[in-house]
């Protein structure tokens, strides 16, 4: 695949949002940048921006290293050039079970990035509200666009090392549960799809428990800008698992990143306030018929 030339956009600037901060202010949304690379480093490569769309609620390790393993399989397999990874957590309009408010959510985002060299977090879904200010879901074909505006049009696109603008791939990553979902009729709207996989792409990691090829059954349309991606380590956590612990007071650490333990436990996240316990010191429970407490944690 060779590079692509970038072309000039008609698109609305983003309209000016507020964004939440680490310490809780509001602040006026601005796209992030800082850790976007700008130029490219290998010849003929195109520029790709991944984007992981999710609640993160909270986010844990796994998140993380679905960038990583994405971050290499590009190296080792592909034509382009990794420029930065974006996490993108939901609207608060989602009313999923278990979702934190989006200010926290981000806020733990970016204590999880904050010494990655090439992640970040956009708050963007999390700050879109309609006329009444209130909360409005974002469509992950509408975030992939606001992406590719934010980068191809707003910053005129990547430069490539004989110094000339190109268009940055703006690609989904994602775990397989999600092209399952894609797969089911009606689940998904025709229209995003199509623009998801189409005019985007998506880098899909697979999943223990998974049929990744029954999954891309209903998907050989777009198997050209479908990339699927080995887990070779297995890796299980999920944000589920991660507040039940947290629901029955038991230690999460070494599961999430501590900087989000820590914002975990000041803020009394996922289950009622607990003056006297610290979850980053709550020992574990063995499994096993007796149930008794390890010291471990």
């Amino acid at each position: 695949m060779t590079a692509e030339t970038i072309d000039s956009g008609t698109q609305t600037p983003s309209a000016l949002m507020e964004q939440p901060t680490l310490d809780g202010a509001q602040a006026p949304y601005t796209f992030p940048t800082q850790k976007l690379k700008r130029r490219t480093t290998q010849p003929g490569k195109t520029p790709l921006v991944l984007v992981a769309c999710g609640s993160f609620s909270p986010i844990t390790f796994l998140h993380l290293r679905m960038f990583e393993m994405a971050g290499d399989f590009v190296r080792f397999n592909t034509d382009f050039e990794v420029c930065a990874g974006y996490l993108s957590p939901v609207s608060d309009a989602y009313k999923k079970v278990g979702l934190a408010p989006g200010s926290h959510r981000v806020n733990m985002c970016a204590r999880a990035v904050a010494q990655s060299s090439w992640l970040m977090v956009d708050p963007f879904e999390t700050v879109n509200c309609n006329e009444k200010g209130e909360p409005q879901y974002v469509p992950t074909a509408k975030v992939l666009r606001h992406f590719d505006h934010e980068i191809n049009t707003v910053l005129g696109g990547i430069e490539g090392t004989d110094g000339k603008m190109r268009k940055a791939r703006i690609a989904l990553l994602a775990g397989a549960d999600l092209v399952m979902s894609m797969g089911e009729p009606g689940l998904w709207a025709p229209r995003d799809l199509d623009t998801i996989l189409s005019s985007y792409g998506a880098f899909i990691i697979e999943r223990s428990g998974t049929d990744i090829d029954e999954a891309l059954a209903s998907l050989r349309q777009y198997e050209n800008n479908i990339w699927v991606i080995s887990q070779v380590i297995q890796n299980d956590i999920s944000s589920t698992k991660v507040r039940l612990f947290l629901k029955k007071d038991l230690s999460v650490r070494y599961l999430i990143p501590d900087p989000v333990v820590e914002y975990i436990d000041e803020h009394q996240l996922f289950s009622e306030p607990n003056p006297n316990k610290s979850r980053s010191r709550t020992p574990d429970v063995v499994p096993g018929p007796s149930n008794t407490k390890s010291t471990k944690g």
